[in-house]
């Protein structure tokens, strides 16, 4: 049961634009606050805290690349889900539609395996007890521009999924996003892959940074320690021997 609902709460995160961007610029600003604050004051409690953190997402990112891979079934059938989940909450949040229409334009995709997958919207769906003007029919989003286009047609997507696939070509993007967006990470493999080395790379400076740090301040403070055990023991024997003793005098 707590296994549901967490997938149910990551769901949620995942197809919520503005909550995700939220939560994650939080936590954000919270590793970078821990690691600035702790290096400026010389915090080996704020500092550990920023190495251990950086470990433990490192590490996860790792695990999560592993099971990707061994999984890769599993995990294109959940990201199926969820990109359907998506598509049934268009036009319940405004922030969403954005993102969908920006997907769909970008990779000139529609739906998630094809432009039929409009129908599991309420506004789009084809069954006729629905009665909505954009029954049957797919998101401005997935229409093919045409060249010289200045003004967009809104209402160019109305009643194409009624359509054949290849008299809906002429019109729309027929192709889903996921096949759209797995072909272009397969186009582009060395740069994903690129991008990958790098923001990993720089996860393991900033902790190299960050165990250097810790080690440069814990050296300080135990030099400080043994000059200040030094100090203490030259004025104890200060005190049994005061300066400029005359013993010979005796």
């Amino acid at each position: 049961m707590s296994v549901c609902v967490c997938i149910d709460v990551v769901d949620t995160l995942t197809i919520d634009p503005a909550l995700l961007l939220i939560i994650v610029g939080s936590l954000m600003f919270l590793i970078t606050f821990l690691g600035c604050f702790g290096a400026l004051r010389n915090a080996t409690c704020l500092l550990k805290t920023f190495l251990a953190i950086l470990a433990v997402n490192f590490l996860l990112q790792i695990a999560a690349g592993a099971v990707g891979y061994v999984f890769t079934d599993m995990v294109m059938e959940r990201t199926e889900k969820l990109m359907m989940k998506t598509i049934v909450g268009y036009r319940e949040d405004g922030d969403l539609e954005n993102a969908i229409d920006y997907i769909q334009k970008k990779f000139q995709c529609c739906g998630v395996e094809s432009y039929e997958d409009w129908s599991h919207n309420v506004y789009f769906n084809c069954s006729e007890s629905n009665p909505s003007l954009e029954a049957c029919g797919v998101p401005f989003s997935c229409c093919v521009r045409l060249q010289n286009q200045t003004v967009l047609n809104t209402m160019c997507g109305y009643g194409m999924q009624q359509e054949q696939k290849g008299s809906a070509k002429e019109h729309i993007f027929t192709i889903g996003c996921l096949e759209k967006i797995i072909m272009w990470a397969q186009n582009n493999l060395l740069l994903v892959g690129g991008l990958t080395a790098g923001l990993l790379l720089l996860e393991v400076c900033m902790m190299s940074l960050a165990g250097a740090q810790i080690a440069w301040v814990q050296k300080v403070q135990r030099r400080q320690k043994e000059n200040e055990a030094q100090s203490r023991d030259e004025r104890k024997e200060r005190l049994w021997f005061p300066a400029f003793a005359d013993f010979d005098g005796e």
